[in-house]
């Protein structure tokens, strides 16, 4: 077993470079299966949960180039669709939350998509009625088999429709869009996710050939094509890598500046932590953390009332990043009310901190109240293992900010989310070292 050892209570200092962003490598690369013609990708990240995918691609029939370390191309122009309904299929797909995302394409262009129940992280009930109910409403026929938790649709013609979606999910909006861009006629998608990287696929769709209107908006439309062309993308840097930077450098009270992280697409993330009182300056395009060496000061609302800090969907602040705000708080001077609306499941870690001597209440599974500490009081190190990709990075942050030397277990939840972390905190001073034990 992997885990990091960590001694905490060094100031680090220097930049760094946000990796391609996760969530949205996962609906880009499941989009080359909508043509036959090539598609490079550029700035994926090489991590855990999108290495899977591309090795699942592989094993589909997609021919697959390495370009440079983080480029790639595409090929879907021989699948073997036979692989679908493989033993070894139901347990690659199983192994990965985002292989739901290949449905979508698969429907569209051959008229049938599988899928075992997707794996993924452990932070409560993740549904995928959305998903299923639009590709239903488009023309699908839909089948479970219960027994070995194993979907499909099939779909001899997909014909566009209206739909309004009981919820925005992400996912669930890329795969439906996928599956709507080669469908006859128009598909108007209402309550659409509307994320930039659900806006970056669109995007790339249109220059595949596709016909979408409304990006960036909760209402889509979409005029259905015959076919789709290859096409280039880059990968917006990862939002929620640079939030947990933000919160490493209060955290550890460093100056750290945050490269090239596309402001225009962090919405209400900087305002967000500027609310718990940390300086996020901008300069150009990059994010610049002075030390805070004093410390941070919660900003209460103008009631005076506490402050709440809770997800949303876009634009409101995204549940990935609520594990680092949490953390965070544990040291700010005031209290913060964390709201966790989507899972029941994700703030379960804060038992961790308890131990680390954070004063920490967990009202109900989705609400946590936090007193923090203003760093008169420094946490401690301990054991503790990794529950999932979000809560495994706060740990970790509380880790490099605790006194004393701490070993965080079943990192591979981190490296799922996080490309070479231990080797890019040590470039900005961390202590840091991988050990097998």
């Amino acid at each position: 077993m992997k885990s990091f050892k960590i001694e905490g209570g060094h100031q680090l200092k220097g930049s760094i470079q946000p990796q391609g962003a996760k969530n949205e490598a996962l609906q880009i690369l499941c989009a080359v299966l909508l043509t036959s013609e090539k598609v490079s990708i550029h700035n994926i990240p090489n991590i855990i949960d999108v290495n899977k995918l591309i090795r699942l691609l592989k094993k589909l029939g997609v021919k697959v180039q390495k370009i440079s370390e983080s480029s790639y191309s595409f090929i879907a122009d021989d699948l073997d669709l036979e692989y679908l309904e493989t033993d070894a299929f139901k347990v690659d797909g199983a192994g990965l939350r985002g292989s739901i995302m290949i449905v979508g394409p698969l429907l569209a262009r051959f008229g049938r998509g599988y899928i075992p129940k997707p794996g993924g992280d452990k932070i409560g009930r993740r549904r995928l009625d959305t998903h299923f109910e639009g590709f239903i409403k488009l023309g699908a026929q839909f089948r479970y088999n219960k027994k070995d938790s194993f979907y499909g649709v099939e779909a001899k013609e997909l014909k566009g429709t209206y739909m309004l979606l009981d919820e925005a999910s992400v996912t669930g909006t890329a795969n439906i869009v996928m599956a709507a861009v080669l469908a006859k006629g128009t598909t108007t998608i209402y309550n659409a996710a509307c994320e930039p990287y659900l806006q970056q696929l669109c995007k790339m769709l249109n220059r595949m050939g596709a016909k979408i209107n409304g990006i960036g908006s909760n209402l889509l439309s979409i005029d259905g094509v015959d076919s789709l062309g290859g096409t280039e993308h880059t990968m917006l840097p990862d939002m929620i890598e640079i939030g947990s930077w933000i919160g490493l450098a209060a955290m550890t009270r460093s100056e750290l500046t945050i490269k090239n992280v596309r402001w225009e697409d962090l919405g209400v993330i900087p305002n967000v932590f500027r609310k718990l009182g940390i300086t996020v300056q901008r300069k150009e395009d990059d994010i610049f953390i002075p030390a805070h060496t004093d410390g941070y000061e919660v900003q209460n609302y103008i009631d005076g009332s506490i402050l709440t800090i809770s997800d949303a969907p876009w634009p409101g602040f995204t549940p990935d990043l609520l594990s680092i705000i949490l953390v965070v708080a544990t040291q700010a001077r005031g209290s913060v009310l964390i709201h966790q609306k989507m899972f029941e499941s994700r703030l379960f870690f804060v038992d961790k901190l308890i131990d680390m001597g954070a004063k920490v209440i967990l009202c109900d599974p989705h609400r946590a109240s936090v007193i923090g500490h203003d760093f008169k009081s420094q946490l401690k190190a301990t054991t503790m293992t990794s529950p999932d990709i979000r809560a495994g990075i706060s740990l970790l942050i509380a880790a490099l900010s605790a006194k004393g030397t701490s070993t965080i277990h079943n990192i591979e939840q981190i490296d799922r989310g996080y490309q070479n972390i231990d080797k890019r905190l040590k470039a900005i001073g961390a202590k840091i070292q991988r050990i097998e034990i």
